[in-house]
């Protein structure tokens, strides 16, 4: 008698057995335990079972796979994959993939995602597509690893930045992270007019790296600052922090200045670096084309940071020649923030009145009004890191 025959009549037999038998709970669940086992048998004596059963690692759904393609025709695609057996691209998922199956030929090697291992023909299914989006999201990851430089065109423009293709794959690369010589420069931040610099982009191909991959929401976010080519890097490194040069204002942003030092080469003024007084709008102090004297404090992943006040007598070293812990002061209220007041002792000397002092923002805003002065009491200072703690307490 065929194995087949005999393990479908013992499977029969247990199930006898089952509907008969009412001793115990137990004895129940034993004999189908038996049966379960017995119809394994029966499924790996079918072709396509017994390869997966005899296969150590046989494929799941969601694996990617590869073989050769031996025969396509009007609606299907088939790939052989030793030892597992053979795999079919049909229906569905031919129609997502014509575009690429007609590229394809007899012979030729493919990869694949599998989307069941074993459909009713005894086929596993196979999906192109799915497996060419897996490939390209785990070389999307594989290029952040490596900081791939990779050279791509603009395809279109936002307010807040660029859009660029990647092997099929819209990306973003934001306005904060474009290279000084494309950072839209509108003295006004007016985003309209943003918008129509970042346009003049669309067409061109920016060298970038990709910093972020997320394929579920089949989102790739680039940026141009940390990939300074060869040429920027020879002229970054003619130049050394300490170094006093002279530049040309090329754009006032409302948090700094860009200095152009030579010829493709810029550096930054931060805003906290233009004076050792308190500037909030640096817009009215430059005019673009305008020669400035500056110091470079910082280099560092090919960006050049600028000081302007570095170049003027720190008012705090003659501070500390005058002032002590305990002193009492008048300031002038120049500026609220989230911890209290700031309040200027003398040019480019302030501290802080800690909101503490009144209890609530509210009482210290209606207490002290901006530009008006005030005696203090000075309760820290430090001009070593210029930092002045002030209270308005026990002030004569």
């Amino acid at each position: 008698m065929p194995r087949t025959k005999k393990v479908v009549e013992e499977v029969a037999t247990e199930q006898e057995k089952i509907t008969s038998n009412t001793d115990t709970e137990e004895k129940e669940e034993n004999l189908k335990t038996e049966i379960r086992s017995q119809k394994e048998v029966v499924k790996k004596e079918t072709l396509m079972g017994k390869i997966l059963a005899d296969s150590a690692t046989p494929p799941s759904v969601g694996d990617l796979v590869e073989g050769l393609v031996i025969a396509i025709d009007k609606g299907a695609v088939y790939v052989d994959l030793p030892p597992y057996g053979t795999g079919i691209i049909y229906g569905r998922e031919f129609i997502a993939a014509r575009d690429i199956i007609k590229k394809i030929n007899v012979g030729d090697s493919v990869g694949a995602k599998v989307v069941d291992t074993n459909n009713q023909e005894g086929y596993i299914e196979l999906s192109l597509k799915e497996a060419k989006q897996a490939l390209l999201w785990s070389e999307a990851q594989d290029a952040i690893k490596e900081k791939r430089l990779l050279e791509l065109p603009v395809i279109e423009a936002n307010k807040g930045g660029l859009i660029v293709n990647w092997q099929g794959i819209s990306g973003f690369l934001p306005a904060s992270q474009l290279r000084a010589e494309h950072y839209p420069r509108i003295s006004d931040g007016n985003k309209d007019k943003i918008l129509d610099e970042l346009k003049k982009l669309v067409g061109e191909r920016l060298q970038v790296v990709m910093i972020t991959a997320i394929p579920k929401e089949k989102k790739l976010i680039f940026s141009e600052k940390t990939s300074p080519d060869k040429e920027k890097e020879d002229l970054i490194n003619k130049y050394r922090v300490g170094d006093e040069i002279e530049g040309i204002v090329t754009g006032v942003v409302d948090f700094g200045v860009f200095i152009k030092i030579e010829e493709g080469l810029e550096g930054l003024v931060h805003i906290s670096e233009i004076d050792w007084a308190l500037v909030e709008d640096p817009k009215p102090l430059f005019k673009v084309g305008q020669n400035v004297r500056v110091k470079i404090i910082d280099i560092k992943d090919g960006k050049i940071s600028l000081s302007l006040k570095a170049l003027k007598p720190n008012p705090w070293i003659a501070a500390a020649k005058k002032y002590k812990k305990g002193d009492t002061v008048s300031a002038v209220i120049i500026k609220y923030n989230k911890h209290g007041a700031l309040a200027s002792v003398e040019e480019g000397v302030a501290g802080l009145v800690h909101v503490s002092d009144f209890g609530s923002e509210e009482i210290l805003r209606r207490s002290l009004e901006l530009g008006k002065s005030y005696p203090f009491k000075i309760t820290l200072f430090d001009p070593k890191d210029q930092k002045m703690a002030l209270s308005t307490k026990e002030t004569v």
